[in-house]
């Protein structure tokens, strides 16, 4: 029971085949109270159901400053403090930058920059009132090192969020609060439509990836249970690849 007395938000985690639903499901198997953060609000209250008792749905649209006020302070109304943040919620719209019309890098960049930085900012001000430490991770990608063509927005938010990231590590530390990332390789979730509709595509990706294998949601879920706990508390400022090697050979050659 790594996370017992503990209490946890994650955004973006309403998904049944995504990394914040099982990091979600982990975190409860562990101990935890967890509010579920989703734009859908269905979904959040699924998800907190399947979890049991104790745990609940909070629409949240994380992009919006008056959505993530109202969903941190129903969060402490449920649970009376916040102890550990996901920023989990992301997306992501292709198109080469020449041709991507403003609207879907505004969006993009809105969701997986701006929301990070609108549940830390909340949590923060929570956590440093209660003054108890605290733990906060975030999801990025693999591309926040690496970029590919067409994914323009996505490359730059995640890297933007690397070092938001960092930055809350040096705010934040002299208050015992951790600030980590971790950069999913290619994992098997709804957001990796090609992966798990094209199984030549999935065959030839993972020749390269060292394990041979593409990553479950349950990977990542695994290392953020690590960065949530007591055993890590002292790692702050750090990126965490999850990607099974794939960077060891990034780009292939």
């Amino acid at each position: 029971m790594l996370l017992a007395g503990k209490t946890a938000a994650i955004s973006g985690a309403a998904s049944p085949r995504g990394i914040g639903l099982a990091t979600a499901r982990l975190f409860a198997k562990h101990g935890a109270r967890v509010a579920i953060l989703d734009l859908d609000d269905a979904g959040a209250q699924r998800a907190a159901k399947e979890l049991g008792q104790g745990h609940v749905g909070i629409d949240c649209d994380v992009a919006n400053l008056e959505s993530c006020k109202r969903a941190a302070q129903q969060a402490i109304e449920a649970f009376g403090q916040l102890d550990i943040l996901v920023n989990n919620a992301g997306m992501g719209i292709h198109g080469e930058v020449a041709e991507l019309p403003f609207e879907s890098w505004e969006r993009v960049i809105r969701t997986n920059l701006h929301g990070p930085f609108l549940c830390s900012q909340q949590a923060a001000r929570r956590m440093l009132a209660r003054d108890k430490g605290g733990r906060m991770i975030h999801i990025t990608s693999v591309h926040e090192e690496s970029c590919w063509p067409g994914a323009a927005g996505y490359c730059a938010s995640k890297s933007g969020l690397r070092n938001l990231m960092r930055t809350l590590a040096i705010e934040l530390g002299p208050h015992g609060i951790t600030s980590n990332g971790i950069a999913p390789g290619m994992i098997l979730t709804p957001m990796n439509k090609r992966a798990a509709n094209d199984p030549e595509y999935l065959r030839n990706a993972e020749e390269q990836i060292v394990v041979r294998r593409a990553g479950r949601p349950s990977d990542i879920a695994q290392m953020a249970l690590y960065l949530a706990s007591d055993a890590a508390s002292y790692c702050t400022g750090a990126t965490y690849y999850v990607d099974g090697g794939w960077m060891l050979t990034w780009p292939p050659v």
